[in-house]
């Protein structure tokens, strides 16, 4: 992980994540993610073929609870990666007990990002699938047509704006 790359995940979780980013020590991790980045050799010319993994997928999530979905998938990944490490280094503790405090805060976006994997897995072809989901297309546009009170505000906002 680079330094801009890391600087950004860190600017993200402490933005989106508010009082419990703020409990986060960044700049005692910030030593730990320098020694694990010796012990993956993250310096090796190979690393930014084909540019970065996570930090293209935060941009475009746009608002905070998306960007609470997506940034606990990475966390979770980050604790995958992190299995196979050796726990006995001071360095690597300390980083995957942030991580594990993360994935607690982020236990309901967790939720959210499994049930987005579990639809796209859904064998649509199947009958019985179609036939409960035409069962349930009324109550899912009806949920797309009652707009949430913040897109509506954002858009009376707009209009007022423009004096056309």
């Amino acid at each position: 992980m680079t330094y801009q790359t890391y600087s950004f995940f860190a600017l993200s979780v402490v933005i989106f994540f508010g009082d419990f980013g703020n409990s986060l020590n960044l700049f005692r991790l910030q030593n730990d993610i320098d020694q694990l980045k010796a012990d993956f050799n993250s310096s090796h010319s190979d690393v930014a073929d084909g540019g970065p993994i996570f930090i293209d997928k935060l941009v475009k999530w746009t608002e905070r609870n998306e960007k609470r979905i997506i940034l606990s998938q990475i966390v979770s990944m980050y604790l995958q990666m992190l299995e196979t490490t050796d726990k006995s280094k001071a360095h690597v503790r300390n980083i995957n007990e942030e991580l594990y405090t993360l994935q607690k805060a982020l236990a309901e976006d967790s939720q959210k990002m499994k049930d987005l994997m579990d639809l796209t897995k859904l064998q649509m072809s199947d009958f019985k699938i179609q036939r409960k989901a035409v069962n349930e297309l009324s109550i899912v546009l009806q949920k797309l047509v009652d707009t949430p009170a913040s897109i509506k505000r954002k858009r009376s906002q707009s209009q007022r704006r423009c004096k056309c």
